[in-house]
This record gives C-alpha cells, structure tokens and sequence, in this order.
C-alpha cells in the first residue's frame, strides 16, 4: 500500500536550514588498515539480492528510469546553455545524464530521454548550432540551477527567469552561466538515438557526444599550474534519485595500490 506524502512545502518546514557555514573535511577511508583481499568491510554478503529484468511483461520502462536514477548516484549534473539558430534566444537546462569519458580529445556525454521528435529546446539548439556550454553546478545556485527544469514555450530564456547571467565565451555563439566556478565550451561530435523496448518504433532518447574546446575555471578555485579545482570552493552539487540532490561536505583520500 502507497502512503500519501505531506505537501513538500510541510517537509521542507520539518528539517534544518541549510549550513552555509559547513565546510569540507577530510576524513579517513572507511577501513584504513584495509589489506589486499579484505574485501568488503560489512555483512554485505549475508544479505540476498533480486533479480530485475528491465524487459520484463508488464513492468513500465519509467519503472527502470527511476531504479536507475536512484542507484547510479551521485550523478553530475551538466548545467547546458545554448543559443537558438537564429541567435534570438538563450537557453539554459540541467541534465543528470552528463558525465565525461575523455580527455585528450576532452569528450562530454550528455543523455536527453524522451521522445526527441520534435526535440526540446537545448537539443534543438545544440542540434542546430552544434555547439553549447556545461555549467558545473555548485551550492551557491542550486535553486536557480534546479529552476532551470522548468518547462516554458519555445524561445523563453530560463537565465530570464532565474536571474542567473549569462557570460561570453571564445569559441561557441552559446554564453556560460557566469555564477558556475567552472564551464566548458563543447562543439558537437554526434548523436546517437535510442530505440525504445517499450514503445517498439519509437525512440526514447538521443546521446550527445561532445568536446571540450576552451574550459573557463573561477580564479578563486584554481591552482597555479592551472591543474585543479578546490572542491572547498567548488562545492559541487550532484543528482540522487527523485528530486534529491546531495551536496559534498566529507572527502577522503586513498592512494592508488602500485
């Protein structure tokens, strides 16, 4: 049986405010006298698993979007500007779908789901232009950030309606989020559209490959060499499942077994 979840408003009234002043911390690993073949540091294996078949008779292919959503976390959120064909209009979206594969060339993958005949704005435009921006997205915007999923008619700017600015860049016409602490400019490599199994004759999605052709990184949060970010500034913000996101206050450090 469902249970009927309080309006969000009511949650959100019931928990802490946010701590702006928490800061990262370095912790130790989990177990740091971990020795090869260890294994696993609990029970893990008294407990059983199931069996999912994502092709299953009668079970919804949104049922395996929001498993999937829930388990392959935390997920990077590419926060994608763009520009319309005709130069009019800017847009800019978050995708949790985004992560990169490659750094020499410097590729981004970024998963559009849905039908895309026609496609959404930020497709349409990349598609069009071949070109956007990936926004990181940090604590410090998340709302606007998260605003930006906002579903407006063709040609309605959501840096308009958040506030947010956008900024020049050097090699693309599409602006970055100048309140993002780092953006890259990415031309488009190709598309690849999924076919869907639930829908036989459909499609479900299109992949953008993209690559990096210039990275804007704030001053603040970088070192010299031009070589790292400093996740104290960063303070990135990643996707879980549903409407959950998760902010990273604890790191850790182990070095790579020789």
């Amino acid at each position: 049986m469902s249970t009927v979840r309080p309006p969000f408003a009511e949650v959100e009234a019931s928990r802490p405010d946010f701590d702006h002043s928490t800061s990262l911390t370095f912790t130790k690993s989990p177990n740091p006298s971990w020795k090869q073949g260890e294994g696993g540091n609990d029970n893990t294996l008294e407990k059983n698993h199931v069996e999912i078949d994502p092709y299953q008779a009668g079970r919804p292919a949104m049922h395996n979007y929001k498993l999937l959503i829930s388990a392959v976390v935390p997920r990077p959120i590419g926060l994608l500007s763009t520009i319309s064909k005709d130069g009019k209009s800017i847009n800019v979206a978050p995708f949790s779908f985004t992560q990169m594969v490659n750094y020499d060339p410097p590729i981004i993958v970024v998963g559009f789901t849905g039908e895309p005949n026609p496609p959404k704005d930020s497709l349409r435009n990349i598609l069009e232009t071949g070109e956007c921006v990936v926004n990181t997205v940090g604590e410090h915007y998340l709302e606007a950030a998260n605003y930006t999923s906002i579903s407006v008619p063709h040609g309605v700017s959501e840096f308009e309606l958040t506030g947010l600015h956008p900024a020049p860049c050097t090699t693309v016409k599409a602006p970055r989020v100048e309140e993002s602490i780092f953006s890259i400019e990415a031309k488009l490599v190709e598309t690849k559209e999924w076919d869907s199994r639930a829908n036989p004759g459909k499609k479900s999605g299109v992949m953008a490959i993209l690559e990096g052709m210039r990275f804007w990184a704030r001053e603040d949060a970088l070192n010299e060499e031009k070589t790292l970010l400093d996740p104290a500034v960063l303070r990135p913000i990643a996707r879980l499942g549903g409407i959950s996101y998760v902010r990273s206050t604890s790191a850790m450090e182990i070095p790579r077994p020789q």
